[in-house]
């Protein structure tokens, strides 16, 4: 036995002695905040998509189609040359609509639970049509309101207290 840890002896016990650290054990931590400090943080983002991962997962769906239509043309037996003119049309063709594609509108649906930056375009761009369809300026604060009420309240009591000390000053 070393440093006081275990058995004093193994002899009766059945196993070997050896004492192994709890890896699974999990510490406190120091000082556990039940909520964040900041009220920002608890405002909701959307999470912003990658414009990485979504041209790249574009330039594969195209690559995909490019390689269907070679797989299929080399089973026929159609000579490299041809193969290599028709994946280059059908290539520049899929970029061409692709590029077409990207200005217009992309709804969520149809979407599989991995797209998770496809879907957050989706998201952000379903939010942008309702804002203007519901007439929210871009500048709008969720909870304003409430703010802009507390700063007149704020604002009416100072005048009063200005005031009040006119009326005063005047009595002496």
């Amino acid at each position: 036995m070393s440093s006081n840890v275990g058995l004093s002896t193994p002899r009766g016990s059945g196993t070997s002695g050896y004492v192994q650290r709890n890896l699974s054990h999990l510490r406190p931590r120091d000082n556990p905040a039940p909520y964040p400090a900041d009220l920002d943080s608890i405002k909701h983002r959307p999470r912003q998509p990658d414009a990485a991962i979504l041209a790249h997962d574009r330039a594969r769906g195209v690559e995909v189609q490019v390689f269907e239509l070679r797989d299929r043309l080399e089973d026929e037996g159609v000579p490299d040359e041809e193969i290599e003119t028709q994946t280059d049309a059908l290539r520049a063709k899929l970029v061409k609509e692709m590029e077409g594609a990207r200005k217009t509108a992309a709804s969520g649906r149809g979407l599989k639970a991995h797209q998770v930056h496809e879907r957050a375009a989706a998201k952000i761009e379903e939010s942008e049509r309702l804002r203007k369809a519901l007439g929210i300026r871009e500048d709008y604060e969720e909870g304003g309101h409430w703010k802009r009420g507390e700063e007149r309240l704020r604002d009416g009591v100072r005048e009063g207290g200005k005031v009040e000390k006119g009326r005063d000053g005047g009595r002496g």
